[in-house]
């Protein structure tokens, strides 16, 4: 799906590191649809976790990482999240909302038939 607008909420200019840090995008696509996201890179992971003196990034709302916040950078993978009809970033997007929006009980019924299949398969 193509991208149709990029814009942010806090400008580029003003991250003092931008290889250590994360910033909100807002996105609009071409059917419409408004999304914002966080776009982060690894470095600032990392000082997450050494900030919470863990070994982990809790289980949240996923960003996107880039290697650095430049517009090249945050853009190119946008456009790839928005790649087809833009499921993951929609699926970021209403997870972040509300997680109800995900049935889990159809998740549960796929992973249920994966085993039975995959257990056959073994037999």
């Amino acid at each position: 799906m193509k991208v149709m607008e990029i814009s942010y909420p806090t400008p580029l200019s003003t991250l003092s590191d931008i290889e250590n840090d994360n910033i909100d995008v807002s996105i609009k696509l071409e059917d419409g649809t408004n999304i914002t996201v966080v776009v982060s890179t690894p470095q600032n992971l990392i000082q997450q976790m050494n900030n919470e003196n863990v070994n982990f990034i809790s289980a949240s709302q996923p960003d996107i990482i880039v290697r650095s916040l430049t517009y090249e950078n945050i853009q190119q993978a946008i456009e790839d999240y928005a790649n087809g009809d833009a499921f993951w970033l929609k699926l970021l997007y209403v997870a972040s909302i509300e997680k109800k929006v995900v049935d889990m009980s159809r998740i549960n019924l796929f992973l249920e038939e994966m085993n039975r299949l995959n257990n056959e398969l073994l037999e």
